[in-house]
């Protein structure tokens, strides 16, 4: 479906910090803007655990190893 195009501290990185703010919304307490904006944790946590990001597709980027032919 989508070319891989996040390599592996990337998507380390991005699955880390995603469940991280997930975690914080589900355990911390709070009202208003701030404690429902801890939701964009999952689009880091799902890009990362695909492998993919459509956004790196749109502007070019790639941060997994090249493959030797």
């Amino acid at each position: 479906m989508f070319a891989t195009n996040v390599g592996g501290i990337d998507r380390i990185l991005r699955i880390v910090v995603g469940a991280a703010l997930l975690l914080w919304f589900f355990l911390g307490q709070g009202e208003g803007f701030w404690h429902y904006a801890k939701l964009i944790g999952s689009v880091p946590l799902a890009t990362g655990l695909m492998s993919t990001c459509p956004l790196y597709s749109i502007l070019g980027l790639n941060t997994c190893p090249m493959k030797k032919a």
